[in-house]
């Protein structure tokens, strides 16, 4: 499959792309596991629900070789969001290769109702070619251990949430997004530039944050997050440590369509000349409007 456009890499998938598909169920249901291996497969694989209480999150009961189907049950004993991922040794090399997924154990009354919901989950890549080297990538286990990816991405690719595969909402709504971090290695410092988050579900568990501008996604983890688009945009998904963004392929976006809000935030007013530090301003301004500032490369102010 492509990585980005030129860039192939051979992913070792849960139902054929990166994330595997999510899985939603209530609290207090028996999830039943039918798994399969697929014959062409090289290696045997199994899978370590997060959400299962158990030994191995059901990992010994799902080891499954290739031409092989395995079944097993567990009950979902606690709500939250959940990460699932391939835990066939070497562990890390399985996840590395893309084989990971969210699992949401809804509380029995339900969440509550949104807009929007969208399904992300960061994960780290690790390819014998430096980032953008074209053709047919291998996985570089070296780099992998040394915790030194290529390329960090959402949904298993390069612009996977981006152009015109964008996320999409309308102005005025309320959006949900399930983010995952399948790692192996990265902690993610998900933000979405523009936006304030209302609420956080902290790692996917009970506890709600309120108002929150980023926050953290560990490797093997997971956060909810729930916010208001007000005014129409493009607004930019990134993994903050911000050269895995710009660098590395850790971008989406949301486009928001809608009727502008001037009384939330207006086009630009103005653009003068620069008149230096204590000037009188070039260009009067409303009197509710803040002090203007300047920056240079010298000063932080």
């Amino acid at each position: 499959m492509t990585m980005e456009d030129g860039v192939e890499y051979r992913y070792w998938t849960f139902d054929g792309d990166v994330p595997g598909r999510m899985i939603r169920v209530r609290e207090g249901d028996t999830v039943e596991v039918e798994f399969s291996n697929n014959p062409s497969s090289t290696v045997p694989h199994n899978v370590d629900f997060h959400a299962a209480t158990g030994q191995g999150g059901g990992a010994a009961a799902t080891f499954t070789a290739p031409g092989r189907t395995s079944t097993f049950s567990f009950k979902a004993l606690q709500p939250g969001l959940y990460i699932y991922h391939c835990a066939v040794a070497p562990v890390g090399m399985h996840i590395a290769n893309g084989m990971y997924g969210l699992i949401l154990v809804e509380p029995k009354e339900g969440l509550p109702k949104v807009d929007k919901e969208f399904y992300i989950v960061q994960g780290d890549f690790y390819t014998k070619g430096k980032k953008g080297a074209q053709g047919l990538q291998p996985f570089d286990m070296d780099k992998a251990v040394a915790e030194q990816p290529e390329y960090v991405v959402f949904n298993g690719h390069v612009g996977s949430i981006a152009g015109d595969n964008a996320l999409k909402a309308k102005a005025g709504e309320t959006v949900r997004m399930y983010v995952g971090n399948g790692g192996p290695n990265l902690v993610s410092s998900f933000h979405v530039i523009g936006e304030i988050f209302d609420k956080v579900y902290v790692e996917g568990g009970k506890l709600i944050n309120e108002n929150v501008q980023s926050t953290i996604v560990p490797a093997g983890g997971s956060a909810i997050v729930e916010f208001k688009v007000d005014i129409p945009g493009s607004y930019t998904l990134v993994d903050h440590s911000i050269f895995r963004a710009f660098n590395k392929g850790a971008l989406g976006q949301l486009k928001v369509e809608g009727a502008e809000n001037p009384e939330i935030m207006t086009q630009k007013l103005s653009d003068t000349a620069y008149a230096g530090n204590g000037a009188a301003p070039a260009a009067s301004a409303p009197a509710a409007s803040a002090p203007a500032a300047s920056a240079s490369e010298k000063s932080v102010y």
